[in-house]
């Protein structure tokens, strides 16, 4: 199951006043801004409701693919999927652990596909 999707922007704050009031027709408003200083590389906000952000946009300074989307699973299947990704010629974009600078269960690991795209497997669940 994708559990969210998120891709690059040249520019952050034109893409997010752009969001805001495209989506709030909608019902999908802002939810949540990770400043690049808390994520140690590039701004992103994520837009969703019911207290899910699920579409994220972010003003990446690395140099990737566009593409960003996370597959929901257990810690176990999280493990596996790094594993597998990176012995598959994926390169480590962020290893298994957990992401509290999105919430204290986000559990997570990211690897850079063959095209330069971010695959992200992600558990929400407590240990």
């Amino acid at each position: 199951m994708i559990d969210h999707i998120g891709f690059a922007v040249s520019n952050y704050a034109k893409a997010k006043a752009f969001y805001v009031a495209a989506l709030k027709p909608l019902g999908i408003t802002l939810m949540m801004e990770i400043p690049a200083e808390v994520k140690g590389d590039f701004a992103a906000g994520g837009f969703g409701k019911d207290g899910k952000g699920f579409f994220w946009i972010s003003e990446s300074q690395k140099p990737v693919g566009n593409l960003h989307f996370a597959l929901l699973g257990t810690r176990a299947a999280v493990d596996a999927f790094y594993k597998a990704a990176i012995a598959a010629g994926g390169k480590d974009n962020g290893a298994p652990g957990i992401r509290p600078h999105y919430h204290a269960n986000y559990y997570a690991a990211f690897v850079i596909d063959l095209e330069g795209n971010s695959i992200e497997a992600v558990c929400h669940a407590p240990a």
